[in-house]
């Protein structure tokens, strides 16, 4: 009985440490995506917030030492190796630890990393040139948002109302990707002119652009991406508890096993 147990608990810990070996290589990739996304609102955050880019990092290595623990939990239990699968159970309840301790600081700084993204995109409308060549990327992203969101402006076209170059025009030019009109989307990113403009002068209200703003669309956004995150988080940290228990039964039923081996005087 004992040893169809030990058999038992092996097979199982070594499928969950598949399994987690798999998990592993996902947050590795997410962050990896991170960092690689270009055409998307992660990029502006990326390219503007370095807060982001650690956490790439810290994802890419949660991520390489998930990995590593899956493998060396499939090693101990395929050769019921007790001193590596005490490391592995000690390695797993730290990472655990570290996940749980990690979504706590990210829940209460929720406000804070709002206020962050407001910020980020407000600095980039008002300082926005299709000619700086330095940000070019940066802000082809943000038209991209624009286009795709179908909005203007972070709370509103309004905002587009502090950008220095359309100051200098007047308010006679608007960008392009806020447009709701097929020629200007041609364009897709820079400014685009008022046909007609009142008395050589207008306002955001004479754009032919959208009035929704893009908070409301990236917040959803966000949202959408962060259930992806916490789906995933939340699958590894059941298969962490169950690779824990299945760790420490397997460390006893070894034990146990070398004592009945042992020969009776």
């Amino acid at each position: 009985m004992g040893s169809g147990c030990l058999k038992v608990t092996k097979y199982f810990l070594f499928l969950f440490n598949l399994l987690f070996l798999i998990l592993g290589a996902v947050i590795l990739g997410f962050g990896i995506w991170i960092l690689a996304d270009k055409t998307s609102f992660i990029a502006v955050l990326q390219m503007s917030s370095p807060s982001l880019k650690t956490g790439a990092y810290i994802l890419i290595g949660v991520g390489a030492l998930t990995m590593l623990m899956g493998f060396l939990g499939c090693l101990g239990a395929v050769n019921e190796i007790r001193c590596l699968l005490g490391l592995y159970f000690t390695c797993l309840m730290i990472i655990l630890i570290t996940q749980v301790a990690a979504g706590l600081v990210i829940y209460f700084q929720k406000e804070t990393l709002k206020e962050e993204l407001s910020r980020i995109v407000k600095d980039l409308i008002e300082n926005y040139n299709p000619l700086n060549e330095d940000k070019k990327n940066l802000q082809e992203v943000w038209d991209y948002v624009q286009i795709q969101i179908t909005c203007c402006g972070w709370t509103g076209a309004k905002d587009w109302e502090d950008n220095e170059i359309i100051i200098n025009k007047s308010m006679t030019e608007y960008p392009c990707s806020c447009s709701n009109r097929t020629e200007d989307l041609e364009e897709g990113r820079g400014f685009c002119r008022l046909d007609e403009p009142v008395n050589g002068t207008a306002t955001y209200t004479d754009w032919p652009v959208h009035g929704q703003g893009c908070m409301d669309g990236v917040e959803q956004w966000l949202k959408d991406n962060l259930g992806v995150i916490l789906g995933v988080c939340t699958g590894v940290a059941v298969i962490e508890l169950l690779g824990m228990i299945l760790s420490i039964s397997l460390c006893k039923n070894i034990h146990s096993e070398d004592y009945t081996k042992v020969p009776k005087s």
